[in-house]
């Protein structure tokens, strides 16, 4: 655009300058000349923009001046409403707590029982005097059931027809072996003929009536060369008050039994008996043509009984029954002094397991067909496998303890 002529006037002087936008003074402005506006005057009415008024700086210590306007206070902003959620977790944790309560109760009770059992069981004097086999591997139990009545109730004795006597004669004596390989149970006939210490060759039996437990101990061991580590006694009632406190044991005569002198009388196959009948199916000795062989098989078949049946979840879910058992066999047994309750739990574990059992290999005496001696060919092989910590042979270990046919 080319450059417009410049000048000092103003547009209402009419200056050359602005003649183009304004027209000449005194001439009527052209078409398409600019007019000024003329100024109007305010109306009453308008709204006017009211001047701001600002407080007074406020002083040095930070409060307004005096007479200077307060500024309105602001609205504390409001709070949202507090949201109320429901209460689970305290009543998760409440249920969680009393179940870890319950836990701690019942594991207390499967704990305290047995200690308590053990406090009341009778403890006696089993050490041998003189010299004795070495420390073996593994652990050995003498396990003697004895014809003590003095554990029975005067009812169990008058059915029994036995007296308050102290017992004198042991009707059982199994050597329990556990270790690396599988639990062994050898029972030794009471007729074997043996060497009893300071009593010459007597029936083994005898050295319980003539010196107690550490007599029959060392007779054990001078026979088989076994060391013995523990010892326990079990009388009449042991039989009878376990077997009634869970409810029966399973037996398995393979015929019909009828012994008036045993109290005995039962059919084959299997069936369920009480106390008294197990303890006369496994103290019977006239129904079998071999007599004490036969009778030391069933008193293995009772107490492996016994043991199965106590291992079951019944013995420990019902807490009167567990209570029964405990107490049924605190009361009817006796330990050596050196046996405290692990070596005791050890010992109940064993016996609830899965044993291999058999009878000292026997062959009848040549001085006297009605007792036994140790078979010299085949009974040191049990013998020598007990002591090594190893698996009795089979061959070696029948019912009867007589040679396989």
């Amino acid at each position: 655009m080319a450059d417009r002529p410049r000048g000092s006037g103003t547009p209402e002087e009419g200056t050359p300058e602005y003649e183009w936008l304004y027209g000449k003074k005194g001439q009527a402005p052209s078409d398409d000349a600019t007019r000024v506006v003329p100024t109007q005057a305010a109306r009453p009415d308008e709204t006017r923009v009211m001047p701001a008024t600002r407080p007074a700086p406020a002083p040095t210590g930070g409060r307004p001046a005096a007479g200077a306007p307060q500024p309105a206070p602001r609205p504390a902003p409001e709070r949202p409403a507090k949201v109320q959620r429901a209460r689970r977790f305290p009543r998760f944790r409440f249920r969680f707590g009393f179940l870890k309560l319950l836990l701690l109760l019942v594991l207390a009770f499967l704990v305290g029982v047995p200690i308590y059992a053990y406090s009341q069981i009778e403890k006696v004097d089993a050490e041998p005097e003189g010299k004795r086999p070495k420390d073996q591997p593994g652990t050995n139990y003498l396990i003697v059931g004895s014809d003590k009545a003095d554990d029975l109730t005067n009812e169990q004795r008058e059915a029994l027809q036995t007296g308050p006597r102290g017992g004198t004669n042991t009707d059982t004596i199994i050597v329990l072996h556990t270790g690396s390989g599988p639990d062994t149970m050898m029972s030794i006939p009471r007729d074997t003929l043996a060497e009893v210490p300071g009593e010459g060759t007597r029936m083994i039996n005898s050295a319980f009536s003539v010196g107690g437990p550490p007599r029959l101990v060392a007779t054990v061991e001078q026979l088989t060369g076994i060391h013995i580590d523990h010892y326990v006694e079990l009388g009449f009632g042991s039989v009878i008050n376990t077997v009634d406190a869970l409810g029966g044991v399973e037996v398995c005569p393979k015929t019909a039994m009828k012994d008036p002198k045993a109290r005995l009388d039962v059919e084959k196959g299997c069936q369920e008996v009480d106390g008294e009948t197990a303890l006369a199916y496994s103290r019977s000795r006239y129904v079998s043509a071999l007599s004490d062989l036969d009778r030391v098989a069933r008193q293995r078949e009772v107490i492996s009984a016994l043991g199965s049946k106590a291992k079951s979840p019944w013995t420990f879910v019902n807490p009167l029954r567990y209570w029964r058992v405990n107490q049924a066999a605190a009361d009817a047994i006796r330990i050596d002094e050196e046996m405290n309750p692990i070596d005791l739990g050890r010992f109940a574990l064993a016996m609830t397991g899965d044993n291999r059992t058999c009878t000292m290999p026997n062959l009848p005496a040549p001085s006297d067909p009605n007792r036994l001696v140790p078979d010299p060919d085949r009974a040191p092989a049990v013998f020598e496998a007990i002591i090594a910590d190893e698996q009795v042979p089979k061959a070696s270990c029948t019912p009867t303890g007589r040679a396989r046919q």
